[in-house]
C-alpha cells in the first residue's frame, strides 16, 4: 500500500475504534420498567445518545449538549448544540436544563450520563459570582497558555457548579451510571469532561496554583471563589456519590492497537510510543522526529519497515495569529526536524475530527514536503512560529479533513519509516 494510503488507513481503523456504535452498547445497563434518563455533553454525546436508542427497548427520556454541527437525529433523547471550545449561552441554558432534570430525579430512577471529549465546555453553569463572559475570558487564556488538560480541568471544576462530581451529586438518590469515551492522557474520569460524575481529590488552592503558573490574571470573582473555598469540589468520600458507576468505553490505546492492527496486516511493524504524550507539541515533534531518523539509520527501537504510533495531548503556547492545531503544530516541527529524511512519512489528527481552528482533522507529512514547499514560495519556519501550520498543509494540498467524526479520543500520531 502506498505511504499516504497506509497512513490514512490507520486513522481511519483509530478512529472506527471509538465510534459508540462499536464500544458503547456492552455497557448499557439491563433495561427496566421505569424510564432511563439520559443526560450528557461532549462531542460524541450526540451519537452515544443515537446508540443507546438503537439498542434501549425501554422508556426513555433525556437531554444532551454536543458541539455545533455534531448532532445526529434522535427520537426520544433531545439534543442541543452550543459552543466549544470556548463556552457559550447555548450551553448554560443547556446545562440548566440538565442540572433541574438532575434534581427531579427519585430514588427509584436510574440516570445514564454520556460523557466525552468537549464536555467541559459544553457542560457550562459557572460558580456562583462569576459571569460566563468570565469564564470565557478564562477559558480563551487556558487554552492559549500551554497549560496542559489535567491543569485547566483542574481549574474549571472549581469554578463550576456541574464538574467534579456534582452532576452526580444533584442525580442522588437515584441509581448514577456514566458512560466515557476518553479524551485525556491516562483516562482519568476525573478529567473527561472534568469529571462532572466524578469525586476530585483536588482543591481551590490547587486551582490558585495553577493560575499562578502560568500567570493568568482573572478577575477579583473568580479569585474570590477560589481563595474562599467557595468554589471546592465534591470529594470521592462524598455519601452522594457512593454507588456511582463511572466507566470508560473507549481510549486511545485502543484506538493505537486498531492501527497497529492495519500496519501489520500489510507488513509494517507497529511500535507504540504511548498513549498519553503530553507536552509542547512542538517540542514533542522534535524528539519523535529523533527517534523515527534512529529507526531508519540503525533499525533501533524497530527496524523500517516500521510505524511509530502514539496518542495523549500535546499542547501548544499561542505566539502568533496563524490558523494552527496542536496535531499540525507537531506535524511542522517533525517534519523541519527530518531536514528531508528519505522513507519517513507521517500523520497527525484529532480524532474528533477538528484539530484547533478551522474544519480539518490534521496534516500528512511526506519526504518531499519541503521541497515543494519551497517551489511555491513557503516558509515553513516562519509558518511554524506564526503557529500557522494548518495554512502551510492547506496550501501544499496535505491536509486530512475527516468532518466531525462524532467520538473523541484525541490526538492520533504516525510516522511511518518505509526504510528506503
Amino acid at each position: 500500500m502506498e505511504p499516504r494510503a497506509l497512513l490514512q488507513a490507520m486513522f481511519a481503523a483509530a478512529i472506527d475504534a471509538a465510534r459508540p456504535a462499536r464500544c458503547l452498547p456492552e455497557y448499557l445497563p439491563p433495561e427496566r420498567d421505569r424510564p432511563l434518563v439520559v443526560l450528557g455533553a461532549g462531542k460524541a454525546s450526540a451519537e452515544m445518545a443515537r446508540v443507546v436508542e438503537a439498542h434501549w427497548r425501554g422508556p426513555l427520556r433525556g437531554l444532551v449538549v454536543t458541539r455545533y454541527g455534531h448532532a445526529v437525529p434522535c427520537d426520544r433523547i433531545e439534543v442541543v448544540e452550543a459552543g466549544h471550545p470556548v463556552p457559550d449561552e447555548a450551553g448554560v441554558r443547556a446545562t440548566a436544563r440538565i442540572l433541574a432534570m438532575a434534581d427531579a430525579l427519585t430514588a427509584g430512577d436510574t440516570v445514564l450520563c454520556l460523557l466525552s471529549g468537549g464536555g467541559s465546555a459544553l457542560l457550562t453553569a459557572p460558580a456562583d459570582g462569576v459571569t460566563l463572559a468570565e469564564k470565557q475570558a478564562l477559558s480563551k487564556a487556558l487554552l492559549a497558555c500551554g497549560a496542559t488538560i489535567s491543569e485547566i480541568n483542574r481549574v474549571r471544576r472549581h469554578l463550576s457548579r456541574v464538574k467534579g462530581g456534582r452532576l452526580a451529586a444533584r442525580c442522588h438518590p437515584a441509581k448514577t451510571i456514566a458512560l466515557m469515551i476518553s479524551d485525556v492522557p491516562g483516562d482519568a474520569p476525573g478529567d473527561i469532561a472534568s469529571g462532572p460524575t466524578v469525586g476530585d481529590a483536588t482543591t481551590c488552592e490547587d486551582a490558585l496554583r495553577a493560575l499562578s503558573r502560568y500567570r493568568i490574571e482573572v478577575p477579583d470573582a473568580v479569585r474570590e471563589v477560589l481563595a474562599s473555598g467557595r468554589g471546592e469540589s465534591v470529594k470521592p468520600c462524598d455519601p452522594r456519590l457512593a454507588g456511582v458507576e463511572n466507566r470508560v468505553v473507549a481510549t486511545a490505546g485502543q484506538s493505537l492497537e486498531a492501527a497497529a492492527a492495519v500496519a501489520r496486516a500489510r507488513g509494517v511493524t507497529p511500535y507504540v510510543l504511548g498513549d498519553a504524550i503530553e507536552g509542547e507539541a512542538r517540542e514533542v515533534g522534535r524528539a519523535m522526529a529523533g527517534t523515527a531518523r534512529a529507526a531508519a539509520l540503525s533499525g533501533r527501537p524497530v527496524a523500517p519497515p516500521c510505524v511509530l504510533l502514539s496518542g495523549g495531548e500535546t499542547t501548544v503556547t499561542v505566539r502568533g495569529d496563524g490558523v494552527g492545531g496542536r496535531n499540525v503544530e507537531f506535524l511542522l516541527a517533525l517534519g523541519l526536524a527530518l531536514e528531508g529524511s528519505d522513507g519517513v512519512y507521517a500523520l497527525a489528527g484529532d480524532t474528533d475530527g477538528i484539530d484547533g481552528q478551522g474544519d480539518l482533522a490534521g496534516a500528512v507529512w511526506t519526504p518531499d514536503s519541503l521541497a515543494r514547499a519551497t517551489a511555491v514560495g513557503l516558509d515553513a519556519r516562519a509558518a511554524l512560529e506564526n503557529n500557522d501550520a494548518h495554512s502551510f498543509f492547506s496550501a501544499l494540498g496535505d491536509s486530512v479533513a475527516t468532518g466531525p467524526t462524532r467520538t473523541n479520543v484525541n490526538d492520533f500520531r504516525a510516522i511511518l519509516v518505509t526504510g528506503r
